[in-house]
């Protein structure tokens, strides 16, 4: 999935939309991937997986980036869910 990193953000926060894409809110700059690391770990609690099965894909220099979300197959129903409430689209 696509996700956009608003760095250097009043605080941390997944939610909303841009572009069509899921906004991730992080209070760190965009300075030597500490935005990026910040983005995966805050998408991984607010969908409640580990964050090591958040992982970067491709976009390590851009606020767009696409992520991969590794999750067992009973996990993934709940996890999409989520994942459309954040993005404002109600979901369930």
């Amino acid at each position: 999935m696509e996700i956009h990193v608003r760095p250097s953000s009043s605080g941390t926060a997944v939610g909303g939309e841009y572009d069509g894409v899921l906004v991730v809110r992080v209070i760190e700059p965009a300075d030597s991937g500490r935005a990026t690391e910040a983005a995966l770990r805050a998408v991984a609690k607010a969908v409640a997986v580990p964050h090591r099965s958040v992982r970067l894909v491709r976009g390590a220099t851009s606020r767009r980036k696409l992520i991969e979300i590794e999750v067992s197959q009973q996990e993934a129903r709940t996890v999409n869910t989520a994942l459309q409430r954040l993005r404002g689209h109600g979901g369930g």
